[in-house]
């Protein structure tokens, strides 16, 4: 005989939900002594019941005390390695920010060796002492990088 898928719902007859709520209470506690048994974990079950005035604990109210009280524990140690929604926000932000200043500096980069190819082409030279001092500082660094290759070629193709 197979099972029948069994209908999610509230049981209204006060009988048949009073053996449903033992049945599974069983199996419930049942699963979690074989947890603990083949993982080797610590676990406890506290269940409540509407029929009962005291609440259902497995294994035992101690023994579900100290697995309580491991966790708390547990979680006190961990709390400086785990990071709040604040935190990891700020940490996403001030990330986003470098990579912002990065990007603008090659961006002012590109924006002046663009400046360079059309004042080779003849466009007039900026007026601003600053700007031509940049405009030097750029094309000095552009030569270094272009003599260090050549030589860098000249030494492969010797």
């Amino acid at each position: 005989m197979t099972r029948q898928k069994v209908k999610l719902a509230y049981i209204s007859d006060v009988t048949a939900r009073k053996s449903t709520y033992k049945k599974r209470k069983k199996g419930i506690i049942k699963k979690v002594s074989e947890l603990t048994i083949l993982c080797g974990i610590p676990a406890c079950a506290i269940i409540a019941s509407p029929f009962e005035a005291k609440p259902e604990i497995w294994p035992d109210p101690e023994g579900a005390k100290k697995v309580i009280q491991k966790y708390l524990d547990a979680s006190v140690i961990d709390e400086s390695k785990n990071v709040n929604q604040e935190s990891f926000l700020m940490q996403k932000i001030a990330k986003a920010q470098e990579q912002l200043k990065k990007l603008r500096q090659e961006n002012q980069e590109k924006e002046k060796i663009l400046s360079i190819f059309k004042y080779m082409q003849g466009e007039d030279l900026p007026t601003d002492v600053q700007e031509l001092k940049q405009l030097n500082k750029l094309i000095q660094n552009s030569m270094k990088e272009t003599k260090n290759k050549m030589d860098e070629l000249n030494c492969e193709s010797i």
